[in-house]
């Protein structure tokens, strides 16, 4: 069995104003050329296809062309992520099953494998812990809990399917492994963290969610995303996992390198340097994060670094050695905070007070119906 893991396409989303549509679509020529020169038996599609719940017209339609050209070559088993709206992402799944292209949103489904070949494939799209708690009577509300039920229910099934590998698509947040910038927090609402050991003794397990190749432990693996949707990306290698399955063995994993329209990278010192360093010249046709660390606000600095680096998108502002809140950027200072730190923190410059306990349950309260709703739509 050869299997092909990709994840997180984001389809619709831009960087920093940019377009990213078309880098998208080339991604998806490279994928079908990779399908089609690699002879892939099926193709794992680990969820977070589109950005937002309502995706935009053109990214529907990329959405579309892809999966036709994919079920003219190869079968594809594809989950909801965090950022799908299930109802949409699963409208017409009966009918695209005839096609070869199964879509699966529904938690109740986890229990019910695509057969392929000597796999049987399980898709669990993201399991949202509150919306699955009372119906499959969890004692908890955590990201684990909800998890650990879908793998007890696909375990159960696998032990009647003989000799057939159980291969997994899940779109989570397993422990330990390395976020970035651009994946959105899934930790309210219970713990979000899952055990790479839930996964243990499936053929290979094809995860979604952090944007990062990684390895979490034999055969668990995220694919990452195609395209760097944050500068802090840049240190990443982006593209698809070609899996070989053979009954009884570890799985082979190899990396499948995808184009890269325009890489990314981040650009720190004194704008004089930065203008005048001839090392720099590899990083002017990259979309650059840069921050100048001169002792006084240069004037016109994002005028004068598009000169030399006309795709700058992002510019920020740290002197050398001064440390204030006035000097680290908005992402800079929200990076480890979550949702509701941060509207407590609203709170507090709106009222001269911390938020109350009761205000901050309120706000949790509010958070938790947002998230619920979002993700039964």
């Amino acid at each position: 069995m050869r299997l092909l893991h990709t994840s997180d396409w984001h389809l619709g989303r831009s960087f920093h104003r940019e377009d990213l549509l078309g880098a998208q679509a080339a991604f998806v020529d490279h994928l079908v050329d990779t399908v089609r020169s690699e002879r892939v038996d099926c193709v794992l599609i680990s969820g977070d296809v589109y950005d937002r719940a309502l995706p935009a017209v053109d990214a529907v339609r990329l959405c579309n062309e892809t999966l036709v050209r994919l079920a003219d070559l190869t079968r594809v088993v594809l989950i909801a992520g965090n950022h799908d709206s299930v109802q949409r992402l699963g409208f017409g799944s009966a009918l695209m099953d005839a096609a070869g292209v199964h879509v699966r949103t529904d938690p109740g489904t986890v229990g019910e494998p695509v057969l392929i070949g000597d796999a049987a494939v399980y898709g669990i799209p993201y399991l949202e812990p509150e919306l699955v708690r009372h119906p499959w009577e969890l004692d908890e509300r955590s990201h684990s809990a909800a998890l650990t039920e879908a793998m007890r229910r696909v375990r159960a099934d696998a032990a009647r399917r003989g000799d057939l590998a159980p291969v997994v698509l899940s779109h989570a947040f397993v422990t330990g492994g390395e976020a970035s910038d651009s994946e959105r927090d899934i930790s309210v609402g219970g713990a979000a963290n899952v055990p790479a050991a839930v996964f243990e003794g499936v053929g290979y397990a094809a995860l979604g969610h952090l944007h990062g190749k990684q390895e979490m432990a034999p055969g668990v693996w995220y694919s990452g995303s195609p395209l760097a949707y944050s500068f802090s990306e840049d240190k990443q290698h982006k593209g698809s996992l070609l899996v070989e399955i053979a009954s009884g063995g570890e799985p082979s994993v190899e990396f499948v390198e995808a184009p890269v329209p325009r890489r990314v990278a981040r650009l720190r010192g004194r704008i004089g340097d930065l203008l005048t360093d001839p090392s720099l010249e590899k990083y002017e046709d990259r979309w650059l994060q840069v921050t100048l660390t001169d002792a006084q606000r240069p004037s016109a600095a994002m005028e004068r670094l598009r000169r030399r680096f006309p795709h700058a998108l992002v510019l920020g502002f740290d002197p050398e050695g001064r440390e204030s809140e006035g000097t680290r950027s908005w992402s800079e200072r929200v990076r480890e905070r979550s949702d509701l730190d941060i509207a407590g923190d609203f709170v507090t410059e709106v009222s001269q007070a911390p938020a109350s306990a009761a205000e901050r349950d309120l706000l949790h309260e509010a958070f938790e119906s947002c998230r619920q709703k979002e993700a039964a739509t």
